[in-house]
């Protein structure tokens, strides 16, 4: 609680992304170099009954500059490198007065996935600055049913 108050209160926070991620980050003990500029896309997630679906963010980037990998066989991980292209005017003498929707140079994601995932099946794309992820379900396996006799 201190950390909020000394940043201003709940009123201030709620306005800076970026102080917002830091203190979460705080909360999460998440281990942050101070020269990292690594964020955390923000990621909606999906069950349905054959498959989870994760619908993250990467606006501006290109599919090339995004990765998708398994670690450990169970984490996901959604990574990017790239820097999101300005559209700088036609003119000369142009300049932009304002930039709000920069892309830090790195992002990085990790998801843990339930144990009805099946890592083999994971498949992704990227378009109009959504990537998805999709990872089909291990269908759940049918009780067996042993008929006993009765002597």
């Amino acid at each position: 609680m201190a950390l909020i108050e000394e940043m201003g209160g709940f009123g201030n926070l709620m306005n800076d992304q970026d102080l917002l991620t830091k203190v979460l980050n705080q909360f999460t003990k998440r281990d942050m170099n101070p020269g990292d500029r690594t964020t955390t896309p923000l990621a909606d997630i999906l069950s349905n009954p054959k498959e989870y679906v994760f619908y993250i963010d990467v606006p501006g980037l290109a599919k090339s500059d995004v990765q998708v990998q398994l670690e450990d066989e169970n984490i996901l991980v959604v990574k990017a490198n790239g820097k999101r292209k300005r559209e700088d005017g036609e003119e000369e003498g142009c300049k932009y007065l304002k930039l709000e929707r920069s892309l830090p140079q790195k992002m990085m994601r990790k998801f843990r996935l339930p144990q009805d995932a099946d890592a083999s099946t994971i498949s992704a794309k990227c378009e109009n600055g959504v990537l998805t992820v999709t990872v089909k379900k291990i269908p759940p396996s049918k009780p067996k049913t042993v008929q006993v006799a009765i002597s």
